[in-house]
């Protein structure tokens, strides 16, 4: 059940100028109607792909990056992907055939956030790949999603090597206003303690969105950090010791831009730009202003966060944004960067930008394979230094969760 549209782009078309289509009948294959929702259990909506990485050097060929591993950004829009169509076999069941026409099934899905994807071990290209996933809670009209990705054969035992959560919500296709999904019934202590997880994401966002630094100031602990760290890094350090301009650069000064025409063939089936492939394009450029501030190679360790304000129209121009947001090292990566990448929409008439995506990411250099001199990013503005203490909030996190070898087992 791709996620991308299967039709023709000319047809779309057609079917916009013409309007909404009569009455047809619903998805072959679907289990639900409008009026009712049945309960599902956790395993009907379970869906898996193995891309057979150690078997068809074609395949491989398509995925390899200039290094000779994997290009991490396809494997996120392959996630993306994945997780909308858990969230479509949740409400349609399990023996779904086919999508359909958005039209007939009467609703739609979006992804309204992706929580976390943590990269718990490398990638080995010579092992096949299995991306798996299902849904573990469900609300009044949104579902969270947990996806795993598994390096398995060449005779070796089966290793997580990416795990992530993404929360999804059902809009309904004609007042596109919030549709009732299928709930849960949870029978084993597995699922249950999966469903608990989920209602703690959800409760978790709820508390990062009250403690946000775009609402709320930060905390007293916060405030002195920033504080402390201005004062020996600060601008007025930059001028005055010239050894410090060598290894800290100011935050604007790390900005990297792109703009690119959306174009229909990156559509999904609600004939939007798909965003997964958003997300590939976020994590390459992404990816490019990490190695170019570290000055070396550097290794993803996660994505900390998507939000999703408005679909990206076909056709539009999109300017991807990149900026550093927050360095740090550790025991294990002596260089740690955390950017930020976001989307706007330009109109071309006025000039004017919304934004449509948010995304955050981190990556690291790995002892022995790090650049000599850890640089550090400098906030100049308050706006900047809010930016810089999401960077670390968000590092914190990741650091935790690295921690607890066990996240793996609990979060599938």
């Amino acid at each position: 059940m791709p996620m991308r549209s299967a039709g023709l782009w000319a047809e779309a078309l057609l079917t916009e100028k013409a309007g909404p289509p009569a009455k047809s009948p619903k998805a072959e294959g679907a289990e639900t109607s409008q009026a009712r929702v049945e309960p599902r259990r956790m395993t009907d909506s379970y869906t898996e792909l193995v891309l057979p990485f150690g078997s068809s050097p074609e395949l491989l060929e398509k995925y390899t990056n200039a290094s000779g591993g994997i290009r991490t950004g396809k494997l996120m829009e392959h996630l993306d992907s994945l997780a909308g169509s858990i969230a479509y076999k949740h409400m349609l069941g399990p023996g779904v055939q086919r999508l359909g026409r958005i039209e007939e099934i009467g609703f739609y899905i979006v992804t309204a956030s992706v929580d976390r994807l943590d990269m718990l071990s490398p990638l080995d290209p010579s092992r096949d790949l299995r991306l798996s996933g299902q849904v573990i809670y469900t609300g009044h009209s949104s579902m969270e999603v947990a996806v795993k990705l598994e390096s398995i054969g060449a005779g070796k035992p089966d290793e997580t090597v990416m795990i992530g959560r993404f929360s999804m919500v059902c809009r309904d296709a004609k007042l596109h206003r919030a549709r009732e999904v299928n709930p849960l019934v949870l029978s084993s202590p597995e699922e249950r303690s999966l469903y608990a997880l989920g209602e703690q994401m959800r409760q978790r966002r709820k508390s990062n969105a009250l403690r946000s630094l775009s609402r709320v100031p930060p905390s007293s602990e916060e405030a002195a950090e920033l504080h402390t760290f201005m004062l020996q890094h600060g601008h007025g350090q930059l001028d005055t010791i010239p050894e410090k301009s060598m290894d800290h650069v100011l935050m604007g000064d790390t900005i990297l831009e792109k703009c690119m025409l959306m174009f229909p063939q990156e559509r999904n089936v609600h004939q939007k730009i798909f965003g997964g492939y958003l997300m590939r394009l976020a994590y390459e450029l992404g990816f490019t202003n990490a190695s170019l501030f570290t000055r070396g190679h550097v290794r993803f360790l996660s994505l900390d966060g998507i939000s999703f304000a408005r679909p990206v129209p076909i056709g539009s121009i999109l300017r991807l944004r990149s900026q550093i947001l927050y360095t740090t090292s550790s025991a294990e990566y002596p260089t740690i960067v955390h950017v930020g990448v976001k989307a706007n929409v330009v109109d071309v008439e006025t000039g004017q930008e919304q934004t449509t995506n948010d995304f955050r990411f981190t990556w690291c250099q790995e002892v022995g394979k790090a650049s000599p001199n850890l640089r550090k990013v400098v906030p100049k503005t308050y706006a900047e230094a809010m930016l810089w203490l999401e960077g670390k909030r968000a590092l914190e996190v990741g650091a935790e969760i690295r921690g607890l070898r066990t996240y793996n087992q609990i979060a599938m």
